[in-house]
């Protein structure tokens, strides 16, 4: 199991307010220099919502969401393409460079790797990733390179989707057959009494939720990962962006909730996430 960690990515996904606090980024991207030093393959996926809410804001356009995704117009496209693959890529570009890491920005309508299709016509241009090859990601990762994706996609078409982020992260993680990190600004699922929950199955999180445990933006975060976790066929973790720096300086430290895939409540041999680096 030790081996089968030390040969798979890691991918990473943030978001929110982690683009508005520039201390949380330098530590981020320092922790992922020690973790590359250690020659850990990764990955960054990055959404953006807040920010794209902001200059639809600004711009006079209206913006909802439907069942966790944002409603996206095709009149919208400039914009959230302009956000996501413009400013927020190239400002997590920079901000890893500036940790003499060797990062390379693009989105995932770029090199084949994954293709979108359309969601439904009530959403708009909101697409579902589905992935394709290794090819590019991989070469980037051999050559020492750290891509940095935004969370805009295309169909064969090449008509642009904006993707739910935490999908274009779990995309990118079948592509690569990697680990997958869903990072925030809280430490992971907290129980009754705000202690960290280390491993949750389905029927568990389904619990929390109807007792009040997981509430509000925590239930979005925790559906994301049990999607992910079925679709990957292994644990995803849920944690702070934080906690990364723990797993560079330990190597095997545990971090965040650990949510299980629906086929098995257990980790076993094939499936568990060990942080053993």
């Amino acid at each position: 199991m030790q081996n089968d960690i030390q040969s798979r990515p890691m991918v990473l996904k943030v978001g929110g307010s982690f683009f508005e606090d520039e201390s949380a980024q330098k530590d981020f991207f320092s922790a992922l220099c020690m973790l590359l030093a250690q020659e850990k393959q990764i990955v960054v996926v990055h959404g953006g919502g807040t920010q794209v809410q902001t200059q639809l804001n600004k711009l006079g356009f209206e913006s909802i969401k439907h069942n966790g995704l944002r409603v996206t117009p095709k009149e919208h496209m400039p914009i959230v393409c302009g956000v996501l693959s413009g400013i927020l890529n190239k400002q997590l570009v920079t901000s890893a460079q500036k940790e003499d890491i060797q990062a390379i920005g693009f989105s995932l309508a770029d090199g084949d790797f994954c293709t979108c299709s359309q969601i439904s016509e009530d959403l708009g241009s909101v697409g579902k990733p589905h992935p394709q090859n290794s090819f590019l990601l991989q070469t980037l990762l051999n050559a020492h390179y750290m891509p940095v994706i935004s969370s805009i996609g295309s169909d064969l078409n090449g008509e642009l989707y904006n993707v739910n982020a935490d999908q274009a992260a779990t995309c990118v993680a079948q592509v690569l057959d990697a680990d997958l990190f869903l990072l925030s600004d809280v430490p992971g699922v907290l129980d009754e009494n705000k202690q960290l929950v280390e491993s949750l199955c389905h029927q568990q999180s389904e619990q929390m939720k109807k007792d009040g445990v997981i509430t509000d933006g925590m239930i979005v975060k925790v559906d994301a990962a049990q999607l992910a976790a079925d679709e990957l066929e292994r644990p995803v973790i849920v944690a702070s962006w934080a906690s990364m720096s723990k797993i560079a300086i330990s190597k095997q430290q545990e971090i965040g909730t650990k949510i299980l895939p629906q086929f098995n409540h257990l980790p076993t041999a094939s499936s568990g996430i060990e942080h053993t680096l």
